[in-house]
C-alpha cells in the first residue's frame, strides 16, 4: 500500500493545493524562495546547504533539467553572498537511468561549484542506491575533490563506509537514517542507532577533516559536546547539522554556546516523499502540521 508522500507523488496538482502542509519543512517551491531562507538564516548566524526535492527521475531529459536547476541554485548562492552550498539528489539526476547519466549531469554542478569554492554534498537515499552513490562519488572527486557522502548510521554498512572515507579524507556527513529498511539492512532499535552513530561520530571526529553531525536529538547533541571537550577538539573542526523547520530554538540555542550549525534547507514542487520522511521521524511534527490547519 502506498504511503502518503507516494500518493501525493502521483498527484501533482493536489501536491501543490497542499504545499501549505509542509510549508514549515520546505522553504518554497523555487530558488528565490529557498535564498530567501538562506538570508535569514546566515543572519541569526547559522549556514545553510540548499537541497531541491525530487527523487527517481526515470527521463534523461528531466535528470538534465533538474541538473540546470542545481546550476542555477550555485549562481544565486553566489549573486546573493549567502553562507550556503549545496547537495545533490543524484536519482533526480540520472542514478536511477546509469551511474553515467548522473555523473553526466553531476560533472558540470561540480565545474561551477568549483568555479565558486564551494563543497558539494551528494545526498544519500534508499539502501538500493548506496553503492551506486559510492561509485559516483569516487568518478567525482577524480575531478574535484570538495565532494563528499552522508553516511546513515542506522546501515550496517555504516561502519565500513565511514572507515573508507577516513582512510580517503572524505569529508563525511553522519545522520541516522530516515528510510524504511529491512532488519537484515539497517539496525531497527533506537538505543543501539544511536550507540552505532556515536561510535561512528568519535571516528570522524578525531580525524583533521571538517565532518557535519547531523541529528535533532539532544542524547546525541550532548554526548559530541562531552566528547569534543573530553578531547580538546575544537568547535571550528565540526559542525553540527538540523533539517529547516525543525527545532529552530534549538538551533540558535547551539550557534549560542559557540558551536557551528549547518540548516538544511530542502525546496522545490516534489515535497512529498521527505515530508512523509520527517512526519515518521518525530511525532513532534505531525503537531506542526495540525496547527497549521488552523493557522493559515
Amino acid at each position: 500500500m502506498a504511503n502518503f508522500g507516494e500518493f501525493l507523488s502521483a498527484r501533482p496538482g493536489l501536491q501543490r493545493r497542499l504545499f501549505f502542509l509542509a510549508r514549515r519543512f520546505v522553504a518554497g517551491e523555487t530558488v528565490e524562495t529557498a535564498i530567501a531562507a538562506v538570508r535569514a538564516l546566515n543572519a541569526a548566524g547559522l549556514s545553510a546547504t540548499l537541497d531541491f526535492l525530487g527523487e527517481d527521475v526515470h527521463d534523461e531529459a528531466a535528470a538534465a533539467l533538474t541538473a540546470d536547476t542545481y546550476l542555477r541554485m550555485i549562481d544565486a548562492i553566489v549573486a546573493a553572498g549567502a553562507d550556503a552550498n549545496v547537495s545533490v539528489k543524484l536519482s533526480a539526476i540520472g542514478q536511477a537511468i546509469t551511474d553515467d547519466v548522473a555523473v553526466r549531469n553531476l560533472l558540470p554542478i561540480l565545474e561551477r561549484a568549483r568555479a565558486a569554492k564551494m563543497f558539494v554534498r551528494l545526498d544519500m537515499e534508499g539502501s538500493k542506491t548506496v553503492d551506486s552513490t559510492y561509485r559516483i562519488l569516487s568518478r567525482a572527486r577524480a575531478t574535484y575533490d570538495q565532494v563528499g557522502p552522508v553516511v546513515q548510521a542506522y546501515l550496517h554498512r555504516a561502519q565500513e563506509d565511514v572507515e573508507r572515507s577516513i582512510a580517503d579524507g572524505i569529508r563525511v556527513r553522519l545522520c541516522k537514517g530516515a528510510y524504511a529498511e529491512r532488519p537484515d539492512v539497517a539496525i531497527q532499535d533506537m538505543p543501539s542507532i544511536r550507540r552505532n552513530y556515536m561510535r561512528l561520530a568519535e571516528a570522524l571526529l578525531m580525524t583533521r577533516v571538517y565532518h557535519g553531525i547531523a541529528t535533532h536529538d539532544d542524547n546525541l547533541i550532548e554526548a559530541v559536546r562531552a566528547f569534543v571537550e573530553r578531547k580538546g577538539i575544537g568547535p571550528d573542526r565540526f559542525e553540527f547539522q538540523m533539517l529547516y523547520g525543525i527545532r529552530p530554538e534549538r538551533q540558535r540555542e547551539i550557534v549560542s554556546l559557540g558551536y557551528r550549525l549547518r540548516v538544511y534547507v530542502p525546496f522545490g514542487t516534489h515535497w512529498a516523499g521527505y515530508f512523509y520522511r520527517r512526519l515518521a521521524e518525530r511525532k513532534e511534527n505531525v503537531y506542526f502540521v495540525v496547527r497549521s490547519l488552523f493557522s493559515r
